[in-house]
């Protein structure tokens, strides 16, 4: 069968964009489906997508033919496992993007700056620039932890529906890491609740005596993540958190901002 004129469409280059209209329309596929939960119909798609029916499945045929979806039994389309390798890549490369915004944090605050992304339930360091003070901590990159007991992971999670953070909670357990780490989910909402009013979210000593944590999300991430200032509890104080939250919630909307641009340039 001769290509239809929508198919030849497809290849034609975007007005809006120079780029490729398929290849275009194929990744705004791809994020549909994962704002959907990682699995669709061809019927939801076309919905939310505009776009018809025979287009969508042309795409999302040649998805599946490179391994980016699979279709499931119930003939519905669901993310493929070659996303992941991808995704892995491109999480150990926002490390590197934020490097340049954690160096001032560290130049202006004086304090160890890191980034974490939530990966599952999890919280995994990602990045980390030292302090030039000599203090080993327990944040390290690569490391993962449980969002209950870590600023980071209350940034990650302050405005996940109350309902998904109590299933959360109930899969990885609150288990103590010290006295003074909340474990219970009751106690971990409440603690969001403050964050939201906020705008910042505190670790006092929830997952290392000693130690406390500012955290930040970074607003409108590809992915959840959340960048922090870590210290002695001695200089990390009230008063220096009045001075270090502007710094951070300015360099998380400057980070924001890069990593929304779309020629991968950063101002850190």
């Amino acid at each position: 069968m001769p290509p239809s004129h929508a198919s030849t469409a497809d290849s034609k280059p975007s007005g809006s964009s120079g780029g490729v209209q398929s290849l275009e329309r194929a990744f705004d596929l791809l994020e549909r489906m994962a704002d959907a939960g990682g699995e669709v119909g061809l019927s939801e798609l076309s919905a939310s997508s505009g776009l018809p029916l025979p287009t969508i499945h042309r795409l999302m045929r040649t998805l599946v033919v490179c391994g980016y979806v699979r279709q499931q039994p119930n003939r519905r389309y669901a993310l493929g496992p070659r996303l992941i390798r991808l995704g892995e890549s491109a999480s150990r490369l926002l490390g590197t993007w934020a490097r340049p915004y954690l160096s001032r944090l560290v130049e202006e605050t004086g304090e160890t700056a890191n980034m974490a992304l939530l990966d599952g339930d999890e919280i995994v360091y990602v990045a980390q620039v030292p302090s030039k003070h000599s203090m080993r901590m327990f944040t390290e990159v690569g490391r993962r932890v449980l969002p209950h007991s870590t600023g980071v992971g209350k940034a990650l999670l302050a405005h996940t529906p109350a309902d998904e953070v109590r299933a959360l909670l109930a899969r990885t357990g609150m288990p103590a890491a010290t006295e003074k780490t909340i474990t219970t989910p009751e106690g971990f909402l409440d603690a969001l609740e403050l964050v939201r009013r906020a705008g910042y979210a505190v670790d006092d000593n929830e997952q290392e005596i000693g130690v406390r944590c500012l955290a930040v999300s970074v607003p409108n991430s590809p992915t959840s993540a959340a960048i922090s200032i870590s210290g002695p509890a001695g200089r990390v104080t009230e008063a220096a958190t009045e001075r270090i939250v502007p710094i951070l919630q300015q360099v998380a909307g400057e980070l924001s901002d890069a990593l929304a641009s779309n020629n991968g340039t950063n101002g850190g």
